[in-house]
């Protein structure tokens, strides 16, 4: 039962070189990015289009709309249902996404708590008066791991996590799993590394891309479609600037370096996060990716 995992920071290019080793093996793709779960952010999120899907079938993709908030316990539950149901068949199967803690949720045992909502008040009151920021160098004091895994503009997820931290007294990543509690023994996950300046290069040439693409267009129409109704699609990267950008709080020109100065903080923590996983194989960008990966699927 073939399981493949292909993890990395943004704009290393995950997602084409998963369509071309699916294409190698006959496979189909598990999403694994937080934001391509929902319909209609595609620009934003370097959602793959149509046609370069290349005919393979890409699961968890524009799953609910804007006005869900979805969890890592709704995530690990739906993509875990997907993947066995593919592996039954006999279908290799390829996870592929930048956000580690759904990738991790699919693996490992990860252990949900109960939501506590006069504890999940306070806090949210709090993030209101206090700000974001203030927020997340709360989080940072208590858990530093999960402040590197969860950007400060998403206020929900720092909220949720300080919760957890709260209820259990322990830190939120003390629910991560210890060795060998994982669920697919046989996945093999590989990493795409590129040199931190190229890699910045690339992450500003995305973000002009999008917008010559019409990113604000896109946003607009997912505020018609009630965007400002979901606390969790609303704090995507370069949505919640464009939304700001909206608001008259900020110019566009400030609403689009900021995208890019917000995705590179936010590649930086991706690559925190993934480098504290040993199972990772990681392979250069600027290599072979895809017979770098093959051989290391057929050396297993």
């Amino acid at each position: 039962m073939t399981l493949i995992v292909i993890a990395g920071a943004t704009a290393t290019g995950k997602s084409e070189i998963a369509v071309d080793l699916a294409q190698k093996l006959g496979g189909q793709i598990i999403n694994a990015d937080s934001m391509q779960v929902y319909k209609g952010m595609d620009i934003g999120t370097a959602k793959l289009p149509m046609d370069e899907r290349k005919g393979i079938s890409h699961h968890l993709l524009d799953v609910v709309d804007v006005k869900t908030d979805v969890t890592v316990a709704w995530y690990q539950e739906i993509a875990r249902a997907k993947i066995d149901e593919l592996l039954e068949a006999g279908i290799p199967t390829i996870i592929v996404g930048g956000t580690g803690f759904y990738i991790k949720a699919i693996l490992d045992d990860l252990n949900f708590p109960e939501t506590d909502p006069d504890v999940r008040l306070k806090l949210t009151e709090q993030a209101e008066r206090i700000g974001a920021d203030a927020m997340h160098k709360r989080l940072a004091s208590l858990d530093p791991a999960a402040a590197a895994a969860i950007p400060k503009e998403n206020v929900r997820r720092v909220v949720r996590a300080l919760e957890v931290i709260e209820i259990t007294g322990r830190p939120f990543t003390a629910n991560l799993p210890r060795e060998n509690s994982t669920k697919y023994p046989q996945a093999q996950q590989f990493g795409l590394v590129l040199d931190r300046e190229k890699l910045d290069v690339r992450i500003d040439s995305r973000v002009e891309g999008m917008w010559s693409k019409g990113f604000v267009d896109e946003v607009e129409s997912l505020i018609d479609q009630g965007l400002m109704e979901g606390k969790t699609a609303r704090a995507a990267l370069g949505y919640s600037q464009i939304i700001a950008m909206k608001e008259g709080l900020i110019s566009e020109e400030e609403a689009k370096e900021e995208t890019k100065r917000a995705t590179r903080q936010y590649a930086r923590r991706q690559e925190t996060w993934f480098s504290r996983d040993p199972r990772i194989t990681w392979v250069a960008v600027n290599s072979d990716r895809l017979a770098v990966i093959e051989s290391s699927i057929l050396k297993a």
